[in-house]
């Protein structure tokens, strides 16, 4: 740890990241403080229970102090912060969360795991190898993981695994996350377009990923998966010593509602893109050391990211699963999965329409098809909420049908009218997907799957 910084606030405390980040910074011996104007669970009962909740909600200038070694700044504080513009007064040192993350690294090798889908996943995964292995190892993933206390862990380790993604770094700096940690190693799972109101078109955002593997270092590495053609296009352009990898997803089965990695390694994942990740998860733990018998040995008991893939509930006929699928390729990942895992069963997938991108009319034409594998499709979107947030309100159930190229698609705007309509189903040899970033307008999903399985 660099020892300089002893003091440090962090301005936005109640991120998911942030709130690891404060969380592994006191378990290292280091005096938290931190402000936020609105702080949510998980966040909350986290910082609670590890005494870093703020006393009181909001911004407060007196926080700020000489004393500070740094100030930590999330996305979540705007560029006139008034904690952020007495710091900027007070001449303190300033960093983004990638940046500080990056000052805590110096001594490492550094592997970044980038793309628009399935970094949470590969990130989880080659840290749990490791583990298994007793390797040292630090680490930045966006979710809570099985087996992880905190999703932030800095130590004398001599490797850090960190989740990239291409979102601006702070209110101060709009270049993306990724490229502030000068990576020894990235991986580039995929490329499709996320993000329209930071990346407005298809092409800017592609051009992220390009940067990022520009910056690869000589003899560094660009690990890039060849079943999304642009991945292939950026990962294997000629860079000067840089070592090209390419993966893709290896020879699978489903035997008995279970996945099998060729054949004879049972998994607790299930889905094809689980098993692109995996491939691409081994790749990067080969230049790490890690031999192939050791890898599938260890990846047998990789239990997934928490609110990935969920299960919820099942019986002999029935299963509930929830999932924080929100873009266009996660979304049809996810779906596919579930068909896949239990093919003799009619599936009913709900899909929240929650993030900026999924309710602009000029970014849904990219969900055309990808729910065309359930039997059922369903969309919500809370005309309430979008409204307090000033989204637009006006899409109609004809004009998501078109989005979505299903003239089948059930439209719902009441939480109330899905739940009952859900509830009154036949859930014989029939099972659920729920998928948002949101909560289905505060849906206990809990309580639906006791009712849908009594």
């Amino acid at each position: 740890m660099n020892n300089n910084f002893q003091n440090v606030h962090l301005i936005a405390i109640g991120g998911a990241v942030m709130s690891s980040l404060a969380i592994a910074l006191k378990n290292k011996g280091l005096n938290i403080t931190g402000s936020d104007d609105k702080i949510y669970d998980p966040a909350l009962s986290n910082l609670k229970v590890n005494n870093l909740l703020p006393a009181s909600e909001g911004w407060d200038e007196n926080n700020i102090h000489s004393g500070l070694d740094a100030i930590i700044v999330g996305m979540h504080a705007k560029f006139d912060n008034p904690e952020l513009k007495k710091a900027q007064e007070l001449g303190l040192k300033i960093l983004s969360y990638p940046e500080f993350i990056r000052s805590q690294s110096e001594n490492k090798q550094r592997i970044v795991i980038a793309g628009s889908h399935g970094k949470t996943t590969i990130t989880g995964m080659i840290i749990h190898v490791l583990k298994y292995f007793h390797k040292p190892v630090d680490y930045l993933i966006g979710a809570k993981i099985k087996g992880l206390d905190n999703p932030i862990h800095l130590s004398d380790a001599p490797v850090i695994i960190i989740e990239g993604d291409e979102y601006f770094s702070s209110p101060l700096d709009q270049s993306p996350k990724f490229l502030k940690y000068e990576h020894h190693i990235a991986l580039i799972s995929g490329t499709e377009w996320d993000h329209i109101n930071v990346y407005p078109t298809i092409n800017s955002y592609i051009e992220q990923f390009e940067l990022l593997a520009d910056s690869s270092p000589k003899a560094g590495s660009i690990v890039y998966c060849e079943d999304d053609r642009m991945a292939v296009l950026i990962g294997s352009k000629e860079r000067d010593d840089v070592k090209c990898i390419p993966y893709k997803t290896p020879k699978y089965t489903v035997k008995n509602g279970q996945f099998f990695l060729k054949d004879e390694y049972p998994l607790q994942v299930f889905g094809k893109h689980n098993m692109q990740n995996i491939d691409g998860a081994r790749k990067v733990l080969d230049l790490l050391g890690i031999t192939k018998e050791q890898f599938f040995e260890a990846i047998q008991s990789y239990e997934g990211a928490d609110k990935r893939n969920n299960l919820i509930k099942s019986n002999a006929q029935t299963a509930v699963y929830s999932d924080f699928a929100h873009a266009p390729s996660k979304l049809k990942a996810t779906v596919q999965g579930l068909k896949e895992l239990y093919p003799d069963r009619r599936l009913t997938a709900c899909f929240e329409l929650h993030t900026f991108s999924s309710l602009n009319k000029e970014f849904l034409p990219n969900y055309a098809g990808k729910m065309d594998e359930a039997d059922e499709a369903i969309i919500y979107f809370d005309k309430k909420n979008l409204a307090a947030k000033n989204y637009p309100t006006d899409l109609s159930e004809e004009d998501l049908k078109g989005f979505f190229k299903n003239k089948k698609l059930k439209v719902f705007s009441e939480s109330s009218e899905l739940k009952s309509y859900l509830e009154s189903q036949n859930w014989s040899n029939h099972n659920l997907l729920m998928m948002s970033s949101g909560n289905f307008g505060a849906m206990d999903l809990k309580q639906l799957a006791d009712k849908i399985i009594a």
